[in-house]
């Protein structure tokens, strides 16, 4: 599940970056990177748990599913706050610059 869910978040956020890859001021080309890199390692971790155990690899109980599911979600949520962390720093806008000018 964990495998799924980076999968799918690497996927969408390739297409967001595809679509607007010329000017790309949002950064989402890291975010797609975190999130493939994110995917091997899980690709990784499936072939050594399919290695381990073949039969049961396929067969997982339904509680294990759902941590999977939970885990899936925190590494994309995880992701999103470093990539926002990320524009805060960059702040390729100047949002943040002119926020703080606003205030002096």
């Amino acid at each position: 599940m964990t495998l799924l869910v980076s999968v799918f978040a690497a996927v969408i956020t390739s297409l967001l970056w595809y679509k607007k890859a010329p000017g790309d001021e949002m950064k989402l080309g890291s975010l797609a990177l975190t999130y493939w890199g994110a995917s091997l390692m899980w690709l990784v971790d499936a072939v050594f748990e399919y290695a381990e155990d073949p039969a049961g690899y396929f067969t997982p109980a339904p509680a294990d599913m759902l941590n999977d599911l939970f885990l899936g979600l925190s590494v994309v949520a995880l992701g999103l706050i470093i990539h926002l962390a990320v524009l805060l720093i960059k702040d390729p806008k100047g949002v943040v610059k002119k926020a703080f000018a606003k205030k002096n």
